[in-house]
């Protein structure tokens, strides 16, 4: 599981608007608990020079995200990213095209309130009901500046938020904005969690030489207007069009046990490296070794009994490379050619990386992971190396895949691990092969994972595939392909499918193949 979403837990619009009079600006207003956020700008509506705005805050539940962090549901800073998600609503009105929007840290704490009318913003608070608007951030509080308070570049180093701007082209876009930095000062308490104001850039707000208090000195604005770009809210009936910050990192883990590879000269040295993996698992649960803890652990390749069931005879001579090294210390030292040095990377799990370029007549080589300088074993495992080849032609590789392990329904309370089993679609057996030999699982060292939602093919968790944070990459172990689903993602009472994607020479090809599922409340 690589993905955690954390929806908006406050939001409201606030605008300087005029009210259905067109003569009294609306600066009281709240619409907090709309379904609906605006962000607009009209000009010359009151008079031929007028000028009328609407911005959007917007605050998510942070302190769950350091909970979640402590608690080690999601990375450490530096191996997670942050995406804000905000998502289009139609509707009958005019949609503002090549517009740019601000997405800036909100620098003073601020209520939601409970308004709901964004026709004629008649629900105001008057100083005197909690909730925010267009000149106060709290009941009979105001602003520091009307519109809002914002972290800008303006602010001093020490308040200096990160600046982010989200471009639309055709105005009906979603905002998917990489928000790392703001929400790491957050977590890390660098910075008081107000969340986002979004609004127009300045080249898009409306000119205006105010001397109403109410509207803000743009005299750089455009004399057009921006009407209307609309998100759904936090209370929207739309589960899946909720504000949202998605937390995204790269869970996969490529244990090559089962894909072990002899070096060759076909390959790039890079291409030459197995990674293996020991899970110690106590009890049915993952636990650091009490001696090895987060420190570094060892690996010795032996050749095989006369029976080819135990390991036996000298340590076997491992290949030194300098791509072998995934972290300080990691890979095979020029110094000693007989042990590999792994190391911790989860609770209970560690890792090393290789090149062998042993006799391939070995069928069988053992991995003995233990302590520094041939101390305690900890464990003895089992690998069959495979050896490259050419073909001789041009492959166009096709692929059946079945998950093994679907189950027709889940709870929404449910983290499943799905496993994937896939083989060539070409595979033809013959009565030998049928009777004597199991079909081999294919293992794709890159594949991917989408889940759409079946009535209306909405799809809810898109591929990673080309981005840079690979959340839905599949990991892989001897079994084959598998990844993790949080079942609390998806809305109960739907039914559900996933599509499985794999990267070949060709490129990424999507599966025909979709398995479906239902979630439950319970």
């Amino acid at each position: 599981m690589a993905i955690k979403k954390y929806y908006a837990d406050q939001d409201n619009t606030i605008t300087n608007a005029y009210g259905v009079d067109l003569s009294t600006r609306a600066t009281g207003s709240n619409m907090g608990a709309a379904d609906i956020l605006e962000v607009f700008s009209i000009y010359g509506q009151q008079t031929t020079s007028s000028a009328e705005l609407s911005r959007v805050l917007v605050r998510f539940p942070v302190s769950t995200m350091s909970s979640d962090r402590a608690a080690g549901t999601i990375p450490s800073s530096g191996s997670v990213s942050f995406y804000l998600r905000m998502f289009n609503a139609r509707h009958s009105e005019q949609v503002p095209e090549n517009f740019t929007v601000n997405v800036l840290a909100v620098s003073q704490s601020w209520e939601e309130g409970t308004g709901l009318d964004m026709e004629g913003y008649t629900d105001k608070t008057k100083d005197a009901i909690d909730g925010s608007n267009w000149t106060n951030r709290a009941k009979a509080t105001a602003w520091g500046k009307q519109g809002g308070e914002y972290h800008s570049s303006s602010y001093t180093a020490a308040q200096t938020m990160p600046n982010y701007t989200f471009d639309f082209v055709s105005g009906t876009e979603d905002i998917l904005l990489d928000v790392t930095a703001a929400v790491e000062e957050w977590i890390g308490e660098t910075q008081t969690n107000n969340g986002f104001g979004v609004f127009l850039t300045s080249s898009y707000e409306a000119y205006t030489i105010a001397s109403d208090a109410s509207v803000l000195l743009n005299p750089d604005g455009p004399q057009k207007s921006y009407y209307t770009k609309r998100f759904f809210s936090r209370s929207s009936e739309f589960f899946f069009k909720r504000p949202v910050i998605e937390a995204r990192w790269d869970s996969r883990k490529a244990d090559d046990r089962g894909n072990f590879y002899y070096s060759s000269s076909l390959a790039p040295s890079i291409d030459n490296l197995n990674k293996l993996y020991l899970y110690n698992y106590v009890r049915g649960q993952l636990k650091d070794i009490p001696v090895i803890g987060t420190g570094l652990i060892y690996v010795s390749v032996y050749s095989g009994s006369a029976d080819d069931l135990s390991p036996s005879g000298p340590k076997l001579q491992l290949s030194v490379d300098d791509q072998l090294a995934g972290a300080t210390n990691i890979g095979v030292n020029s110094t000693d050619l007989y042990n590999v040095t792994g190391g911790w990377v989860a609770t209970g799990t560690y890792t090393a990386s290789f090149a062998y370029t042993g006799s391939s007549t070995l069928k069988t080589i053992y991995d003995v992971w233990h302590a520094a300088n041939d101390g305690q074993e900890y464990m003895t495992g089992s690998i069959k190396p495979k050896t490259l080849s050419s073909p001789g032609w041009n492959q166009y590789n096709q692929n059946v895949s079945k998950i093994t392990n679907l189950k027709p329904k889940y709870s929404k309370e449910e983290k499943e691990r799905f496993r994937v089993y896939s083989r060539a679609r070409n595979f033809s057996p013959t009565v030998y092969t049928v009777a004597s030999t199991e079909i081999e699982n294919t293992i794709m060292q890159s594949a991917s994972y989408e889940v759409i939602r079946t009535i209306d093919e909405e799809t809810i968790i898109n591929h990673s595939t080309g981005s840079t944070t690979y959340h839905t990459y599949l990991s892989y172990d001897i079994s084959g392909s598998y990844f993790d689903l949080d079942m609390s993602l998806l809305e109960p009472g739907y039914m559900y499918g996933i599509k499985l994607a794999y990267h070949n020479s060709d490129g990424w090809r999507e599966q025909e193949e979709v398995f479906k599922f239902r979630v439950e409340d319970n």
